[in-house]
């Protein structure tokens, strides 16, 4: 009988990706960058002092780690895989670079972050998103990160209002830190190659921070973005934001000793909120932080919380 064409298994996607007697499991995004050229120049868009203590994840075999090994204090690399933490190990030991390196092994989403003055990573593709969100949520402050997406996520990450690529990454990445696009870095720099282009990103986080609750923020922003082109009159008749937003109003009501009228809706409350404030027929996907911020407040000086 034939074979059925299926999914991969884990062990087909090792095998695709070995290279230098390493079996990589380009299933988990393991593309170790290669080129020397392209290691040196995210080095040198990261201003390394020698002073620094830089947080890596997913050094891979450390082509990235060595040499930032060479000119700062000391690197923090967290690798998931024991093979490559071995691979890495190997690498410095013996040298006068061992004493700088520190290893951690484990999920780098699932453990606290440690101090750090900057980052630098190649990172694991699949995890792009929520190490962002967990970079930028973390105190006390870094200086800056210099990281590898896959192109997509990079140019959404700065992407402005009006353009296709703009949604609650782009906002939410940039009420928090100011984001640069770098360079652009082509599969074949990588070993094994990935199937999708690549970018370097700098990420400044805003010190200090904007004055707002990131949780409430993030709860209106996700809201707004279900349906970017929507207009926010239509996106916020939805009976599942009614009832969270109602049962939040009442909570909010009930800490405040304030008294709910008997024929009371939030469904009205909503719109006129969005009505007073000029936002009824926007579109997320035209709306500035500052758009977001005033429709926040309004909604806030009215009771209406989305946290």
């Amino acid at each position: 009988m034939p074979k059925v064409k299926g999914k991969k298994r884990p062990r087909q996607q090792l095998q695709e990706g070995r290279a230098n007697g390493i079996l990589f499991n380009t299933g988990a995004g393991q593309h170790i960058l290669k080129n020397p050229l392209v290691v040196n120049s995210i080095i040198e868009k990261a201003a390394l002092r020698r002073t620094d203590i830089v947080l890596e994840v997913g050094p891979g075999t450390g082509n990235l780690t060595v040499k930032m090994l060479e000119k700062v204090k000391k690197v923090i690399a967290c690798e998931i895989d024991p093979r490559l933490v071995g691979e890495l190990q190997k690498r410095v030991q013996g040298t006068c670079l061992a004493n700088k390196l520190e290893i951690k092994v484990g999920d780098v989403l699932k453990t606290d972050l440690p101090f750090f003055d900057a980052c630098v990573a190649n990172l694991p593709y699949q995890i792009s998103s929520p190490f962002v969100f967990k970079l930028l949520l973390h105190r006390p402050f870094f200086r800056c990160a210099i990281l590898m997406f896959q192109r997509e996520f990079a140019l959404r990450l700065v992407a402005k209002p009006g353009s296709k690529l703009y949604c609650r990454l782009s906002i939410n990445t940039q009420l928090l830190a100011r984001v640069d696009h770098l360079m652009k870095v082509g599969k074949n720099n990588f070993k094994p190659p990935p199937k999708v282009e690549s970018s370097v990103v700098r990420i400044e986080p805003k010190n200090p921070p904007p004055p707002i609750n990131f949780q409430e923020w993030d709860g209106l922003v996700r809201i707004a973005f279900v349906r970017k082109n929507k207009t926010l009159s239509a996106a916020f008749k939805s009976s599942a934001v009614e009832q969270l937003l109602d049962h939040n109003y009442r909570i909010h009501c009930s800490l405040h000793n304030a008294e709910i009228p008997e024929n009371f809706k939030i469904s009205e409350k909503i719109q006129t909120v969005l009505k007073d404030t000029g936002y009824s027929e926007k579109r997320a996907r035209s709306m500035d932080i500052d758009d977001f911020i005033r429709l926040l407040h309004g909604f806030n000086s009215e009771g209406i919380h989305f946290s």
